[in-house]
């Protein structure tokens, strides 16, 4: 194990220490350092402060662990690998994810998820503790996107305009739904029992990683989200 102290270190300093390092590297005091373990392969990195823009960005394979909250971009087309924040995470997380997976304990700001996409064993998947900002998992054409509304602050736990343009993917949200409003493309129900062996996995995990009780998550429903058709925004785009 190498520890980093990454007080006042350039962030292309830091990156090429870690991608020197022939061990796993723990960072300590990294404050705003953009594009840590960009493009890293079968390494894992603990940063102990607030990492930059661009967190595991193409990230390959290996495991990213934030103790603390995270900036935008976190998991920008990543390929695999896990990247597990213990707090909150700022906008566009999973832009473009292709694999792998991001677990969050708390909140998401907007944008959560958009243009995740997957092909044959690929699957990206993020799960959120609490909540997600505005246009979550907009324009999705893949992967699952699992949010499960433990907040305590009474928030509502998705924002505006979910699911905007989604065309493949699946969403999973916990509690109550009434409030949210879909776009008429894509179709919310009652996740049954095939829905929920296939999150339940994630549930798991997450518990795992952050001190949950499994039971407690799994007291509330759960809605499932999909588009209505394989093609459901074709109506918008060409003549009837």
């Amino acid at each position: 194990m190498m520890i980093i102290n990454a007080q006042n270190v350039l962030f292309s300093e830091l990156n090429k220490k870690i991608r020197e390092a022939d061990a796993d590297c723990v960072l300590e005091n990294c404050l705003g350092q953009r594009f840590i373990g960009s493009g890293m392969s079968g390494k894992k990195i603990t940063i102990n402060g607030v990492p930059g823009n661009a967190l595991g960005a193409y990230l390959g394979s290996g495991t990213i662990t934030v103790n603390g909250n995270a900036q935008d971009a976190v998991g920008d087309t990543m390929n695999n690998g896990e990247i597990i924040i213990h707090g909150n995470i700022g906008d566009a997380a999973g832009y473009a994810m292709r694999g792998g997976e991001i677990f969050v304990k708390g909140s998401a700001g907007y944008r959560a998820g958009i243009h995740m996409k997957e092909y044959k064993e690929k699957k990206p998947v993020i799960v959120i503790g609490e909540r997600a900002g505005s246009f979550l998992g907009e324009y999705q054409a893949g992967g699952l996107i699992i949010v499960l509304g433990l907040q305590k602050d009474g928030k509502p736990t998705v924002g505006n305009f979910p699911c905007t343009g989604m065309h493949g993917g699946k969403m999973v949200i916990r509690g109550n739904t009434d409030s949210i409003r879909f776009p008429a493309q894509v179709s919310a129900k009652a996740a049954e029992e095939s829905d929920m062996a296939e999150i339940m996995p994630y549930i798991e995990k997450f518990c795992a990683l952050f001190g949950f009780e499994k039971e407690e998550i799994l007291s509330s429903p759960f809605t499932v989200i999909t588009p209505d058709s394989k093609n459901p925004y074709k109506q918008m785009y060409v003549a009837n």
